[in-house]
């Protein structure tokens, strides 16, 4: 059964037309657009009235990584199509399935429209503009490469979201094991424990003392539920206020890169993200300071951050980038190495590339390295535990035995 498709196209004469038109699918639509020699910029089937449904994540969530890549992708198609940024920005609009990032649209292209830069408009919603991508834009504009100022970004995001990506996907197990015991522990001391344990009180046999912590463990939880659950509730309140500060921001930061087997990935990643960045910054004609303290913002870790503004107070009086970064003992001897090479071959942005090129790779088997230590410590510490709530509910029986 044929559908009707609404589709924006750009003609050969690089003008702008919409319409509606029946097809057996989406790909026959394409095929139909791209046989009249136009390029499609949107093709969306039709719905009837009363069938839409507003998917609620998109009226509240921000704009994510994902939301970035298209963006700047399209633009850079786009503007790279010989297409006014204007007019650009305008099928942005129209494309956006992020509400917040629609209407912050709309009103970038109308500052835009009275005259402002797009860095400068951008600029209004850093909340939803990293102020790495508004300073690369600001650079393209200067040099008027902002088409592939455009494309540079879109990759850069790609590559980080790929690492956000295998982050997330290597915690999700220690996750699950974590739920996993957390109940398993509470069903054995709330449920299992107190009906066994119920059978031998009135026996007058005196009870273990591993017995007696359990259960009295286990009729705090049953007696007392809410005060344990309000606990939690401040710990974990309380953590992410404390974290969210300056100070204690730093304090974790420092205790990541100095944990056995988490240090290694931690600055694996961290260098992958500063490394890509900062290639990506100087090869764009951003100074080097201005680069370097972009670069270490987009890492968010305290530590670095503090250590490249030293860097950068340093780099002013004619130190090496090389020395200096070895100095901080953050990077990878390797690191260091390649960006000494960068300096004396004066291809830097090679060198970076290539270095965030590698842990790329590295990121993926150091998390992997990771998850193969934490599973089989997860399932110790799981089996420790209630092990202990087992043997708890039978040296009552041992001592019963004895008793007869």
């Amino acid at each position: 059964m044929a559908k009707v498709f609404r589709y924006k196209v750009i003609d050969i004469n690089g003008e702008i037309h919409e319409g509606a038109h029946q097809a057996e699918n989406r790909l026959e639509m394409l095929k139909t657009i791209r046989s009249r020699g136009e390029r499609p910029i949107r093709v969306d089937e039709k719905i009837e009235k009363g069938s839409a449904r507003v998917d609620a994540n998109l009226l509240s969530r921000n704009p994510k990584t994902k939301d970035l890549i298209i963006f700047c992708r399209q633009l850079h198609t786009m503007l790279n199509a010989g297409m006014p940024l204007i007019s650009a920005l305008e099928v942005l609009i129209d494309q956006s399935e992020n509400l917040k990032l629609k209407d912050a649209l709309k009103n970038i292209t109308s500052n835009v429209k009275k005259g402002e830069m797009l860095s400068e408009a951008m600029g209004r919603y850093k909340k939803y503009f990293p102020s790495l991508l508004i300073s690369m834009i600001k650079s393209g504009e200067m040099t008027g490469n902002l088409d592939n100022v455009l494309q540079k970004m879109a990759d850069h995001y790609d590559k980080e979201n790929k690492i956000n990506t295998k982050i997330k996907r290597a915690m999700i197990y220690p996750v699950v094991l974590m739920v996993l015991a957390v109940s398993a522990v509470v069903f054995l001391l709330t449920f299992v424990l107190p009906i066994i344990i119920g059978m031998f009180e009135g026996s007058g046999v005196p009870l273990p003392l591993p017995t007696r912590i359990v259960l009295a463990i286990s009729s705090a939880i049953r007696s007392h539920w809410y005060l344990f659950i309000a606990g939690i509730i401040l710990i974990v309140l309380g953590y992410k206020a404390y974290v969210s500060s300056k100070r204690g921001k730093r304090m974790k930061d420092n205790l990541l890169l100095h944990l056995p087997f988490i240090k290694k990935p931690i600055k694996k990643v961290m260098t992958s993200r500063f490394t890509r960045t900062l290639s990506t910054l100087l090869s764009s004609g951003i100074p080097i300071i201005e680069a370097l303290e972009t670069s270490a913002k987009v890492t968010n870790n305290e530590i670095l951050i503090e250590g490249i503004a030293d860097v950068s107070e340093n780099i002013k009086k004619g130190d090496s980038l090389s020395a200096l970064l070895g100095e901080m003992n953050l990077f990878p001897s390797m690191t260091v190495s390649m960006i000494h090479i960068g300096e004396e071959s004066g291809a830097i942005e090679e060198m970076l590339e290539k270095t965030a090129e590698y842990y790329d790779d590295e990121v993926e088997a150091a998390l992997d390295k990771l998850v193969a230590i934490i599973e089989p410590l997860g399932i110790v510490t799981m089996g420790l535990v209630i092990g202990f709530i087992v043997i708890a509910m039978m040296l009552p029986m041992f001592d019963m035995f004895k008793t007869i």
